[in-house]
């Protein structure tokens, strides 16, 4: 289990689709054939069958549309904050391009320095981050930097390492059919997994417009990841009994300030209300539940 919780964290999770642009450029499907066909073209080469209309591509091929973290920040007062990070952002969702959205959350990996939390992110997730920024032209120095020796600094691509917790290799050391989905092991915590979208519907919801909608489900799964590293971070006894319900219900109270203008985490609140409530093992969620 991880040995350290730092004074920032980063629970983060990214979305993506298949990128038409880099379709178009590998099969020679001129600027005539709509995003949908490129994508349908993208998905049959990547081995769609009829139970798996859309297999998981290699992740050079998509394009990333939105990136969210749950920040943790705890001042050397004592006092902790918590906030709700989301790129794109502002009323022009889709005038960000793909290279401003990593550009910025990069940039600011490497001014800040958080402890990066994520579920699968070594495999997808972070992956997919390098994988683009390099296609893209873009230049994270200060993020790339890798330190001589592992007490010297920050180190993102160390597996292993305390600078970016993968929860997936913790919750499951090696890999096979005996790993939980995050959905799997959200849900039987006690937590909300997967409501009513799931990853496969991510590229629909892009070619239907609905941005909003991938957002929210974005911003879900990084609420999903942050209670799952709090219920880890518990295990390996980092927060006791009474520091766990606090951590929680820091989050609730976050979730609360939000719900007035996202419905969707209002919902995230009433499943989490609905989970603790069957007969979950203690501890439960904040009493104020």
């Amino acid at each position: 289990m991880f040995k350290t919780v730092k004074n920032l964290v980063w629970a983060f999770d990214a979305e993506w689709i298949p990128d038409p642009k880099a379709g178009r450029l590998l099969y020679d499907m001129g600027e005539d054939a709509t995003d949908e066909a490129v994508m349908r073209e993208m998905w049959r080469r990547g081995g769609a069958t009829e139970e798996n209309p859309t297999p998981y591509l290699k992740t050079v091929l998509c394009r990333v549309v939105s990136i969210v973290v749950v920040q943790r920040l705890a001042h050397k007062d004592g006092r902790v904050a918590l906030n709700l990070l989301t790129l794109p952002r502002g009323p022009a969702l889709a005038a960000e391009t793909e290279a401003t959205i990593i550009d910025t959350f990069l940039e600011a990996m490497g001014e800040r320095h958080p402890q990066l939390v994520g579920y699968n992110s070594l495999g997808a997730d972070l992956r997919i981050l390098v994988q683009r920024a390099i296609t893209l032209g873009l230049s994270c120095p200060k993020f790339a930097l890798r330190p001589n020796k592992p007490w010297e600094g920050v180190d993102y691509f160390a597996r292993g390492g305390e600078s970016h917790l993968d929860l997936k290799d913790y919750a499951t050391p090696g890999w096979g059919s005996g790993s939980p989905s995050m959905h799997e092991l959200a849900v039987l915590s006690g937590i909300p997994g997967k409501m009513e979208t799931h990853g496969d519907q991510v590229a629909q919801l892009w070619l239907a417009g609905r941005l909003d909608d991938i957002i929210a489900y974005n911003e879900c799964d990084a609420l999903t990841t942050y209670l799952l590293w709090l219920r880890m971070a518990h295990f390996a006894g980092h927060f006791n009994r009474a520091d766990y319900a606090t951590e929680q219900e820091r989050l609730w109270q976050l979730i609360q300030q939000e719900s007035a203008q996202k419905p969707h985490l209002a919902q995230f609140g009433a499943v989490w209300q609905q989970l603790a409530g069957e007969n979950h093992p203690q501890p439960l969620p904040p009493q104020s539940l």
